[in-house]
C-alpha cells in the first residue's frame, strides 16, 4: 500500500515537473517567434519609409519637370500675344492714317459742292426772273392771266376725261351684258340637260272597269237611290252609258274624283251596294286619300332635300298631286321646278336651298285655289306667311309670275325654272296647232294699235313684247297703249295664267366718222 502511495507520489510529480517544463518551453519559443516578428515588423517599415522618401523625391522632380515645362509655355504665349499685338496696333495705325486722308478728301469735295450749290442757286435765280419774264410776255401776247388758262386747260381736260370714260363704261356694260347673256344661257341649257322628267297628260274624267254590265243596275239601284247617294256623298257625276264593263266618274275636283273612283271600286269588290254601305265607304276613302295626301308631300320633301316645312304645309304640298294646270300634274311641276331652280342656283353660286324651298313652295296656293277668293300666287303668299316662312322664300312665291318685284336671285331662278318647266314641250295638254293659233292671235291684237311697229310673243305666250315708233307713241301714251293692250287681250283671248305686256320706246341716233 506504501508503494503504491509513493508510485502515484512520483507520477503526480512527474506530470506537474513536465508540465511546467512544457510550459517553459513554450513560452520560450513563443518570445522567440514575437522578437522575430517584431524585427520583421521594423524591417518592413524601414524598407517602406526608404520607398516613399523615394518616391517623394521623384514626384518633386516630376513637378519641377512640370513646373519649368508650363513655364516655357506661358513664356512662349506671352511673346506670341505680344507680337499678335504688336502687328494690331501697326494695323490700327494704318487704318486711322487712312481714315485722316479719306476725311481730308471729303472735306475737300464738301468745299466743291458748296461752290457748285451756290452756283446753282445764282442760275435758279437767273432761270425764275427769265420764267417771269416769259409768263408776262405770254399773258400780254394771249390777253389772259394764268388763273384763267388754267380754268381753260382744266375744263378741256374734264371734257375729254368725261368722254372717255363714257366710251369706257358703254364697253364695259356691253361686255357684262354679252358674259352675262352667254352665261345665262349655258346656266339655263345645263339646268334644263339635267333636269328629265316623265310627264302624263291629266283630264277631268276617271273611268272604273266594272266585272260585268250586270253591276251598272247594281250601282243605279232602285229607282236611282245608290247613284244619288254616290254623287251626293262625293260630289261627281256618275256617267253610265253604252259603254262596256265600265262606269266614267266626272269631276272638275281630282280629289273629289279620287274619293269617288276608290269608294266604287271597293263597293264593287265588296259587292254590297246600298246608301248605308255607300256612306262607309266613302268615309274610308276620304281617310285613305288623305293618307295617300301626305305621303305624297313627305315624297316630294324627300325627293327635292327640302325639310323643316310645316306639318301643314306638307299636306297641302300632297294635295298638289290632285291638281293639274293644262294637264300638267303640279306636285310634278312643283318638284321639277324646284330641281331646276337648285341646279341654276349651284352654278351661280346662291343659296341652292333657298332656290329649292322657293320652287317646290311657288304654287302651293293651287292647293287651295278653288275653296277661296284671288289668285294662286296671292294665296300661296297668305299660306307662307301663315305657317311662317322665311321673307325669301315668300318673295319667290310672289314674284314668279311677276305680281311682285324679285329682291332675290333664288326668286329670279324660281320664275325662270317655272318658265322652263311650263313652256317645254309635252309639258301642258294643248295641242300644236291651237298653241300657234293663240300666240298669233296674242301678236295680232298687239299689231292693231296705231303706233306699233312690231310686237312678239315670248315666255310660252306669257309675254307680248310690243316696239312702237318713237315719233309717234311718246312716253305717257306708251303707258296708256299698255292699258288699252291688257284690255283688249282680256276681251277677246282665252289663255292660261297671265299675260305680260311690255312696251318700248327706243330712239337711236347713229352717225360715222368718217
Amino acid at each position: 500500500m506504501r508503494i503504491i502511495v509513493e508510485l502515484s507520489l512520483a507520477v503526480i510529480l512527474a506530470l506537474v515537473v513536465g508540465a511546467g517544463g512544457g510550459y517553459y518551453l513554450r513560452k520560450t519559443q513563443g518570445e522567440a517567434q514575437i522578437g522575430s516578428a517584431e524585427e520583421e515588423a521594423k524591417r518592413i517599415v524601414a524598407e517602406a519609409e526608404a520607398k516613399g522618401e523615394a518616391k517623394k523625391k521623384e514626384a518633386l522632380a516630376e513637378a519641377k519637370e512640370d513646373i519649368h515645362r508650363l513655364r516655357q509655355e506661358l513664356d512662349r504665349d506671352t511673346k506670341e500675344r505680344k507680337s499678335e499685338m504688336a502687328r494690331q496696333d501697326r494695323r490700327l495705325a494704318q487704318k486711322e492714317e487712312n481714315l485722316d486722308h479719306k476725311l481730308d478728301a471729303l472735306e475737300k469735295k464738301e468745299e466743291a459742292l458748296i461752290a457748285k450749290d451756290e452756283e446753282l442757286e445764282k442760275e435758279r435765280q437767273t432761270i425764275a426772273h427769265l420764267h417771269e419774264k416769259q409768263k408776262a410776255e405770254l399773258e400780254r401776247i394771249s390777253q389772259m392771266t394764268t388763273e384763267d388758262a388754267k380754268a381753260m386747260l382744266m375744263a378741256e381736260a374734264e371734257s375729254e376725261m368725261q368722254h372717255e370714260k363714257a366710251k369706257m363704261i358703254k364697253e364695259y356694260e356691253q361686255q357684262a351684258k354679252d358674259e352675262a347673256d352667254k352665261r345665262a344661257r349655258d346656266i339655263v341649257s345645263q339646268a334644263i340637260q339635267r333636269c328629265a322628267a316623265d310627264q302624263v297628260a291629266e283630264t277631268t274624267v276617271s273611268v272604273v272597269a266594272l266585272p260585268n254590265d250586270e253591276m251598272k243596275g247594281r250601282i243605279i239601284g232602285r229607282e236611282g237611290r245608290n247613284i244619288r247617294a254616290l254623287e251626293t256623298l262625293t260630289g261627281v257625276d256618275l256617267v253610265i252609258d253604252d259603254t262596256p264593263e265600265a262606269v266614267t266618274l266626272s269631276g272638275f275636283d281630282p280629289v273629289r274624283r279620287e274619293v269617288a273612283r276608290i269608294a266604287l271600286e271597293k263597293l264593287i269588290t265588296d259587292g254590297r251596294i246600298h246608301p248605308a254601305r255607300i256612306e262607309e265607304m266613302v268615309e274610308k276613302a276620304r281617310r285613305e286619300v288623305d293618307q295617300r295626301i301626305k305621303e305624297a308631300g313627305e315624297q316630294a320633301t324627300f325627293d327635292t332635300g327640302v325639310h323643316g316645312l310645316h306639318p301643314e304645309l306638307v299636306k297641302l304640298l300632297g294635295r298638289l298631286k290632285y291638281r293639274t294646270s293644262y294637264g300638267q300634274n303640279v306636285l310634278n311641276h312643283s318638284i321639277e321646278v324646284s330641281h331646276l331652280a337648285g341646279v341654276m342656283a349651284a352654278e351661280l353660286g346662291v343659296d341652292v336651298m333657298l332656290a329649292k324651298r322657293g320652287g317646290l313652295l311657288h304654287d302651293i296656293g293651287k292647293s287651295i285655289d278653288r275653296e277661296g277668293e284671288g289668285t294662286h300666287v296671292s294665296i300661296g303668299v297668305d299660306i307662307a306667311r301663315k305657317y311662317r316662312e322665311s321673307k325669301d322664300v315668300i318673295n319667290a312665291i310672289a314674284a314668279h309670275h311677276g305680281d311682285e318685284e324679285a329682291t332675290t336671285v333664288e326668286s329670279v331662278l324660281v320664275a325662270a325654272a317655272d318658265a322652263i318647266s311650263a313652256a317645254r314641250p309635252g309639258a301642258r295638254r294643248e295641242s300644236l296647232e291651237s298653241y300657234l293659233k293663240r300666240l298669233t292671235r296674242l301678236e295680232e291684237i298687239a299689231k292693231s294699235f296705231d303706233g306699233v311697229e312690231n310686237c312678239y310673243a315670248i315666255q310660252a305666250g306669257r309675254e307680248i313684247r310690243v316696239m312702237v315708233k318713237p315719233d309717234k307713241v311718246d312716253d305717257v301714251a306708251s303707258v296708256a297703249l299698255a292699258h288699252d293692250v291688257v284690255k283688249k287681250i282680256e276681251a277677246e283671248l282665252e289663255y292660261p295664267g297671265q299675260i305680260k305686256a311690255t312696251i318700248i320706246r327706243e330712239t337711236r341716233v347713229v352717225d360715222y366718222a368718217k
